[in-house]
């Protein structure tokens, strides 16, 4: 095989926007603890952060092991794509998880979140995308 493809001098980096519902017994430090140890995941392979959402307590749709309620917190992130089987067997291992779900957002999809964000009225108008 050619060293090209061994060693990659760049890596690309895709949009991923990650929701996960925590279970509803934690404690405030508890969830900041774990919002910071899937954010400290991130960043520590060499992805970055674009925006954390903690939506906080809600009701479920339907019991999660016979809860009624959950933490929500969505978390938009920057990474390799290589790295999200390990961070899924992480989010499966951690037994404050109830749910997540992890998509990959395309150009659209970050251009609205940004938009979304900074209260930009995105119903009227067309998003320009570069």
């Amino acid at each position: 095989m050619h060293p090209i493809f061994l060693k990659p001098k760049f890596r690309v980096m895709n949009n991923y926007e990650l929701m996960v519902i925590f279970t509803p017994v934690l404690s405030e430090e508890e969830y900041k603890a774990a919002q910071k140890k899937y954010t400290d995941l991130v960043t520590e392979a060499g992805g970055q952060i674009v925006h954390s959402n903690p939506w906080g307590l809600k009701s479920l749709a339907y019991p999660i092991q016979k809860k009624t309620t959950g933490i929500y917190w969505v978390l938009e992130y920057t990474a390799p794509s290589s790295f999200n089987e390990p961070f899924k067997v992480q989010l499966l291992r951690d037994e404050q998880v109830l749910r997540h779900m992890v998509t990959k957002l395309d150009k659209y999809a970050v251009v609205y979140n940004d938009r979304k964000k900074n209260g930009i009225n995105y119903k009227n108008e067309k998003a320009e995308v570069e």
